[in-house]
C-alpha cells in the first residue's frame, strides 16, 4: 500500500510517517504540507491511501478531494470533534482524531486494507461539500491549473449536460459537475434557479423583462439575457 501524507503540521506529519514505517506492506509515497500541492502529488504519484489534514491553508481537505481525478482511500487526521464526525459520516475510511494512538492508527489502516470505495469516492465528494455549504468559493481544475472563483464574482451559471459553465467576472469556467448538485451547496439567499438549465446570482440581475404571455427573461448588469421558468419567477419573486 502506497501512503500519502497530507498535512500542514510537521509534527503531525512526522507521527505518521513514524506509524506508517512501522506497518508491514506499506510505504511511504510522498508528503505534502497544503492542499495545491497534495493535488499535484497526488495525480503525479498514485498512492493507494491518503492521510489528508481538513484544515490547512490555501486548500482545505475537502477542496483537496473535490479537485482530485484520480481515487485513492481516505483517513481523514483533523484536530477538531466536529471536522471528525462529518469526515466519518461522509463515508471516509476512517477517520483519525489528533492526538491518536498507534492502536487507532492501526485499527484505520487495517479498516483501509480491506474496505472498498469504489463509488463512494463520489459521494464522499458531495456529502463533503454539503456539509460546509453555503460555499464561499468554487474551484476550477483546468490541466494542471486550478481556478479559484469567489462566488461573489458569479454571475450566473449555466448547465451542459453533466457539466456546468460558470460566468464569472467576464469569465467562463467549465466544471464537471450537474446543476442540481451545484445548486444544493450555494448560498439560497443570494444565488436562484430561475430556470432548469440557469442559476442566477441576485445580486447581477438588473431587470426583469416580459416577452410573451407568462414568459420572462432575466437580464443581467452587464446584458445578459437568460430565460425564466414559470417556478423561477416563484422563486425570483421572493427577492423582487
Amino acid at each position: 500500500m502506497r501512503v500519502m501524507i497530507v498535512d500542514d503540521e510537521d509534527l503531525a506529519r512526522a507521527v505518521i510517517r513514524e506509524y506508517v514505517a512501522g506497518y508491514p506492506g506499506a510505504e511511504i509515497a510522498g508528503e505534502c504540507s497544503n492542499g495545491f500541492d497534495a493535488v499535484r502529488a497526488i495525480a503525479e504519484l498514485k498512492p493507494d491511501l491518503v492521510f489528508l489534514d481538513i484544515q490547512m491553508p490555501k486548500l482545505n481537505g475537502f477542496e483537496v478531494l473535490e479537485l482530485l481525478e484520480e481515487r485513492p482511500k481516505v483517513i481523514f487526521v483533523t484536530a477538531y470533534d466536529a471536522y471528525a464526525v462529518r469526515a466519518f459520516d461522509v463515508n471516509a475510511v476512517d477517520y483519525l482524531l489528533k492526538p491518536f494512538s498507534r492502536e487507532r492508527f492501526d485499527a484505520a489502516m487495517q479498516r483501509a486494507a480491506g474496505e472498498e470505495t469504489a463509488g463512494a469516492f463520489d459521494r464522499l465528494v458531495h456529502e463533503a461539500r454539503r456539509h460546509t455549504a453555503p460555499l464561499e468559493r468554487i474551484l476550477v481544475r483546468d490541466g494542471t491549473q486550478v481556478h479559484v472563483i469567489p462566488v461573489g464574482q458569479i454571475e450566473h451559471i449555466d448547465a451542459q449536460d453533466d457539466y456546468v459553465m460558470i460566468h464569472a467576472a467576464g469569465k467562463k469556467y467549465i466544471k464537471l459537475e450537474r446543476l442540481a448538485e451545484l445548486a444544493e451547496t450555494l448560498d439560497p439567499k443570494r444565488f436562484v434557479r430561475i430556470h432548469r438549465s440557469h442559476i442566477l446570482n441576485i445580486e447581477k440581475l438588473a431587470r426583469l423583462e416580459t416577452y410573451a404571455k407568462d414568459s420572462r427573461i432575466a437580464v443581467l448588469a452587464g446584458g445578459t439575457k437568460l430565460p425564466v421558468s414559470r417556478a423561477g419567477y416563484v422563486k425570483l419573486k421572493e427577492f423582487l
